[in-house]
């Protein structure tokens, strides 16, 4: 039932309104503008209820004290309609296209809205109704197009962050999207413009590959839930320096930044690049508290493919096709396993027992010495060394995420091995799977590769011991 006001004369006749006297006049006023705005919520009611959050109540209340509606008909018949509309505002939004302005409009003339509360309950709950009114219109295309049926779970299953977007950092990025490793990318600097740069560089180019989802941001917090971490954000090595000498200021760089890593991720592993990489793959298993298994320097697996590659450059195989091993320091003391060197089985050692030495003839020695040497010279050539490193991580994250179980020689501790004593990680052929390191392949070295291997720990020893973190 709605309001029914009975008058004594007809609201559009104005013969009748003329010779009214002036109170009788603006009671006729009142009651058209009225009955106008009733009309309008009438309308309103049949078609469906407000999308405003603005009550019916504050309007009833004021309606209900006036002279007009003092008596019983009219207060039943203004409080049953009124009951309609605030049942009607409960069950949904409306489908009419009836506007609240007009009838706004018509009440803030009236007296009973003049004062201020009122005044500002009637915008407040006008102004909620045009947000909203809003709101819908911007979502409207998304929602004819696309019909939710179940709620989005956002969580990553194979997110992986980068820290640090220098050189190195990218290669490492680019790798991975192209070899659709990860459903979420994740970037981590504290160089805001060129972070955001490159995050929105790679997102464009999102068309070419598999991974949905690439974030970046300062904050360690956009690495939350990540299953692996590549650290390659430090210090770069400068022309004609060694690794070893960026040992502090790197070791400065992974306090700011891997407790907070480890606090996001908690469940992750951490696969380290930057340099000196043995020495900080102990300070990040310190600093991390996680065990030393999951935490892995990525080491000799690029030193072995610069081995691996120069072999096969010599005989004219392609380097698959060798094999040979360098394991202790990623650097000047790392040790080439000579004695492991074969092509489809033979060990070259069994065709020039000399390999490798200085009697050798052939001068083999020299390709461990191009491989010590490499990265210095594309350093001095290029300014940095990337492409090759980015590879070879990738192949260690591939070997990680995917559980594949192959052996690679990176960097992990290596204490109670070969008579080594101290907390040290150097490169030894490791299994790497979904847990990380699983595995160390005990290998038979001779005499002279396990002289060597001890020497290039105490090399690093001599650094490690004097670190301050």
């Amino acid at each position: 039932m709605f309001l029914t006001l009975q008058l004594p004369f007809r609201l559009d006749d104005a013969e009748l309104a003329a010779p009214l006297a002036p109170r009788a006049q603006r009671l006729y006023h009142g009651c058209r503008r009225l009955s106008e705005g009733l009309g309008r919520l009438r309308t309103a009611s049949r078609t469906g209820p407000p999308r405003s959050k603005a009550k019916a109540g504050d309007l009833a209340a004021c309606l209900l004290r006036r002279k007009a509606f003092r008596k019983p008909p009219q207060r039943r018949r203004l409080s049953e309609g009124l009951g309609r509309l605030r049942t009607a505002s409960r069950t949904g939004p409306p489908r009419s296209k009836a506007k609240a302005g007009d009838l706004a409009a018509c009440l803030l003339r009236r007296k009973a809205f003049r004062k201020p509360p009122q005044r500002r309950r009637l915008s407040e709950g006008l102004g909620h109704r045009r947000t909203a009114r809003r709101c819908t219109r911007m979502s409207t295309v998304k929602e004819q197009l696309i019909k939710n049926l179940i709620v989005e779970d956002k969580t990553s299953n194979q997110k992986i962050t980068v820290v640090g977007v220098g050189a190195v950092g990218m290669a490492c990025a680019i790798c991975i999207l192209l070899k659709d490793m990860a459903d979420e990318l994740a970037l981590v600097d504290v160089a805001e413009d060129k972070l955001k740069g490159e995050m929105m560089d790679l997102q464009h180019g999102s068309l070419f590959f598999a991974t949905s989802k690439i974030v970046g941001g300062k904050d360690c917090r956009v690495s939350a839930n990540s299953k692996l971490i590549i650290v390659t954000a430090g210090v770069r090595q400068q022309e004609g320096e060694s690794r070893l000498s960026l040992v502090q200021r790197n070791v400065d760089i992974m306090k700011s930044v891997i407790p907070l890593l480890v606090k996001y991720s908690p469940d992750c592993k951490i696969l380290i690049v930057s340099n000196p990489v043995d020495i900080l793959t102990y300070v990040v298993w310190k600093l991390s508290g996680l065990p030393a298994t999951r935490i892995i320097g990525s080491g000799c697996n690029l030193d072995s493919a610069r081995f691996r590659y120069l072999i096969g450059d010599k005989l004219g195989v392609h380097s698959t096709s060798c094999h040979g091993w360098i394991i202790g320091e990623h650097g000047d003391s790392s040790v080439p396993l000579w004695s492991g060197v074969n092509v489809a089985g033979v060990a070259l050692k069994t065709l020039n027992p000399n390999l490798g030495t200085d009697s050798d003839k052939d001068q083999w020695k020299n390709i461990h010495r191009q491989v010590v040497e490499s990265a210095y010279e594309i350093i001095k050539l290029k300014g940095y060394t990337s492409w090759a490193i980015g590879l070879s991580v990738t192949n260690l994250v591939e070997s990680i995420l995917k559980n594949l179980r192959r052996v690679h020689p990176v960097s992990t501790m290596v204490k109670g091995l070969y008579g080594i004593k101290e907390e040290i990680f150097l490169s030894v052929p490791c299994i790497l799977g979904q847990s990380g390191i699983s595995d160390i392949v005990k290998i038979n070295l001779t005499s002279e590769e396990e002289a060597l291997f001890k020497k290039s720990a105490n090399t690093l020893w001599n650094v490690q011991k004097d670190l301050v973190f």
